[in-house]
């Protein structure tokens, strides 16, 4: 029996879920060239605009003429470098926890972390909205995996009254496909009252929320205790790349010892690392780049809402507008590229049937004029679509 490959692709093209990717050809910012045609670009996470920080990119020419561009090996033969453990001295710092473990990728870091922290016999108790790789995650510790509704406690309290051996609750922060926030508070409780640990990515939640950029843990003054696991990533608004996992030195060293994409894998650019202090160090003291985030979200969303669009319960830099139909979704986002602007469209199996949407992200890099600009634009855009009528009451 052969692979048949191309009936498996052919069926993707006739649900209009093909997957294709746009080749970027300039630098990471609101105005880019994508496939030889320039846009303004709705859809990066580089949240308060510091990938292109002029003092973050000398960061890493300084490092990479210090240190080379390669990490050269495994932490834990001799890929661990100076630069790597200053930034994760500098990381538990910033969230306020004794230890943090550098990642390759996010992706590595929620793996690694749920992997090396449960297995068989154990409990994962996961949100069903979680990111894939919270899932995967999940479902290849060889622990006793189930979901609970979307961030309901009440739901995640029925499900621990069956957990059994050590139990791991894990969520989202912030939601990247509705931009939400979870409930961590009624989380935290429900997870402690049973003993249980509750793990946190934050990806989406450190830089754009708490007073200092802290993420959703700061914003809602929680402690270790409400959430012994932290999980951010440095890719999105850090600017850099990789990630990293915050706690307690016994945590962290559990880590070291029994996660395996930690373990087997080559260590990041020490260069990446000092780009990442110095994106660090802007991060928590330009306090003006998230404030002038807000203002923008607040100015979208009150245009928005003007023009009649369904718009998802966030204040994040994620702002979702549900369309449902998936070629419908598609075909919005063509219309406002063929405007010079992108937008992409969310669908299937990324997000629940008949939930299809256009996925707009803002950025501190972002001006006033430029999102009056994309609103403009998908006035006229669900205008002629029909895919709603604007409502200028």
């Amino acid at each position: 029996m052969s692979f048949d490959l191309s009936a498996r692709l052919a069926a993707r093209r006739a649900e209009h879920l093909y997957r294709q990717r746009p080749l970027l050809q300039s630098p990471q910012g609101p105005e880019v060239v994508v496939d030889g045609q320039p846009l303004l670009a709705f859809c990066n996470n580089d949240y308060l605009g510091l990938a292109n920080h002029p003092q973050v990119i000398e960061a890493w020419r300084a490092g990479a003429s210090r240190w080379g561009v390669g990490g050269g090996a495994s932490h834990l033969v001799v890929g661990h470098a100076t630069p790597h453990h200053e930034l994760e001295e500098a990381l538990a710092d910033f969230t306020g926890r004794l230890r943090a473990l550098l990642f390759t990728t996010g992706y590595m870091a929620n793996l690694g972390a749920v992997t090396a922290l449960v297995g068989q016999g154990d409990t994962v108790l996961e949100d069903r909205l979680n990111h894939a790789s919270l899932l995967d995650a999940g479902l290849l510790s060889g622990a006793r995996f189930n979901r609970y509704l979307h961030n309901d406690a009440i739901s995640l309290a029925k499900r621990l009254e069956k957990a059994t051996g050590n139990t791991l609750v894990v969520t989202d922060g912030v939601f990247s496909m509705d931009g939400d926030l979870a409930d961590l508070p009624a989380l935290a409780r429900a997870a402690r009252a049973k003993g249980a640990w509750l793990m946190v990515d934050d990806a989406h939640g450190f830089g754009p929320l708490g007073a200092n950029g802290g993420g959703i843990v700061e914003h809602f003054g929680l402690s270790q205790d409400d959430v012994p696991v932290l999980v951010g990533t440095l890719g999105k608004a850090f600017g850099t790349a990789g990630a990293f996992v915050a706690g307690s030195e016994d945590l962290v060293e559990s880590l070291i010892q029994f996660a395996r994409p930690y373990i087997y894998t080559t260590s990041q650019p020490p260069a990446l690392a000092c780009a990442t202090l110095k994106s660090l160090e802007l991060l928590r003291t330009e306090h003006w780049r998230r404030e002038y985030l807000d203002r923008l979200i607040r100015q979208f969303r009150q245009g928005a809402e003007q023009l009649g669009l369904d718009l998802m319960d966030s204040f994040t830099p994620i702002q979702p507008i549900l369309i449902g139909d998936s070629a419908k979704a598609v075909r919005l986002s063509q219309m406002l590229r063929e405007r010079g602007l992108m937008v992409t469209a969310i669908r299937p199996p990324t997000v629940p049937a008949g939930s299809a949407r256009l996925r707009v992200t803002l950025t501190a890099a972002h001006s006033e004029a430029q999102v009056q600009l994309l609103l403009n634009a998908l006035e006229e855009c669900f205008r002629l679509s029909g895919a709603t009528e604007p409502d200028h009451a």
